[in-house]
């Protein structure tokens, strides 16, 4: 077992491994186990490794169980932090946002370290698992489909080299190294969606299905999945312009495209517009697909979707930024930078804020843009106190710019991507 389990870490990183590897280590026996087989691959290697744990602070026995991974560390000569989590606010649901921070924490970490890549413990049962939760939330294609062996977040590429592994393929490597692990007694919780899921695969296993089965429908979806993108991809070269930051989309030609492919356009731009790490629910989409076939407007994730002379524009709601300001040297609503004609000038006492009503008043020749009145409003201007000094995508330029962060073709790099 330990030569193939060696083999898939292996596979994840060769031929061209980074110079220093980090690995997220919580104690369990997955995350153990694989700081156990990364060191092996990285001593082999000639590459540095350094070992992660974020301890999210719910649980009393957390902070002796990162001192365990710590000494465990120690004698592998690796080098190990710990990430506190202080932030939960008792809001939203808890488990998602404690994954979100702990890939915030993590990549933050890597990034002060010069580390790139970071290694995480999921297996075949942790696919298996998330596939049963997502089918009783009767997920869709993207949903079900496999997590990815690789995923990039907050600029750090995350790897998960054992997705062919199971826990009890684990479990025995560590037994026989002679290497202890700590049992979360979360994993008894029943009140946790996963859990129950683990319970129901072991009542499924007689019936053929268990972790291998369903990893490897995961598989099959991800491939109708990677076809569906491509799909979604040419159509939007063909139906797609960007505008002022809004997605404009052919009403017509969108009209005969099939339900999937349409939804997935919308999804991708509602997505690039509103900056959600998550995609919109697809109850919402549908919603919202039915009001811009009825000839409504809508509002879905802090975005506004309305017809407009045979076109359907997707564009930033004016109540998601009307309170946002930034200063010059900032991104605007994280996706504008707004540029004047003469960086050297003294620019201390403007501020960036949506156009707003007030701000287009203050804008004469708007109508000349082309752009509907809904979309300029939400587009930012450059103000001192309440005169607007720039507003480029309202006719009033005065020779500053505003662009997208990473230009307008990170949408359509964003369909095969996400």
């Amino acid at each position: 077992m330990t030569p193939r389990l060696t083999q898939q870490v292996a596979d994840a990183f060769l031929p061209h491994p980074p110079d220093v590897l980090g690995v997220a280590v919580s104690g369990g026996g997955d995350s153990m186990a694989l700081l156990h087989l990364m060191h092996g691959f990285c001593a082999f290697h000639g590459v540095k490794l350094r070992a992660v744990t974020v301890n999210h602070g719910l649980r009393a026995e957390a902070t002796s169980e990162a001192e365990i991974v710590k000494r465990y560390c120690a004698s592998l000569g690796v080098l190990h932090e710990t990430l506190l989590w202080r932030d939960w606010d008792g809001a939203g649901n808890l488990q998602n946002a404690a994954r979100d921070a702990r890939y915030g924490l993590m990549a933050a970490w890597a990034k002060e370290h010069g580390i790139s890549t970071i290694a995480l413990g999921h297996t075949a049962d942790d696919q298996a698992e998330t596939f049963l939760m997502r089918l009783s939330r009767r997920s869709g294609v993207d949903g079900l489909s496999a997590m990815s062996s690789r995923i990039v977040r907050e600029g750090v590429t995350f790897v998960r080299p054992l997705l062919e592994a199971n826990r009890a393929d684990l479990r025995s490597h560590l037994q026989s190294q002679g290497i202890a692990w700590i049992e979360d007694p979360s994993n008894e919780d029943t009140t946790f969606n996963r859990i129950k899921a683990r319970n129901i695969l072991e009542a499924l296993a007689p019936l053929g299905i268990d972790a291998e089965s369903l990893s490897e429908v995961a598989a099959h979806m991800s491939q109708a999945r990677k076809a569906l993108d491509w799909q979604t991809f040419l159509a939007a070269q063909e139906i797609v312009q960007i505008d002022a930051g809004a997605i404009v989309i052919c009403e017509r030609k969108l009209r005969i495209l099939p339900d999937e492919i349409q939804r997935r356009l919308l999804v991708r731009a509602l997505s690039w517009i509103s900056g959600e790490s998550y995609p919109a629910r697809r109850a919402a989409i549908t919603t919202l697909m039915q009001a811009l076939r009825k000839g409504q407007a809508a509002t879905v994730d802090g975005c506004h979707a309305r017809r407009a002379q045979g076109h359907i524009w997707v564009f930033r709601e004016l109540n998601a930024v009307k309170d946002i300001e930034a200063p010059l040297d900032t991104l605007w609503d994280a996706r504008w930078r707004l540029v004047p004609a003469d960086p050297n000038d003294d620019w201390r006492d403007v501020t960036v804020r949506a156009l707003g009503q007030h701000g287009l008043e203050q804008c004469p020749d708007w109508r000349a843009s082309g752009r509907p009145r809904a979309v300029l409003l939400s587009t930012p201007a450059v103000w001192r106190n309440d005169v607007v000094i720039s507003a480029p995508l309202a006719g009033n330029c005065q020779k500053w710019h505003a662009d997208v962060d990473g230009g307008e073709e990170t949408f359509f790099a964003a369909l095969l991507t996400h």
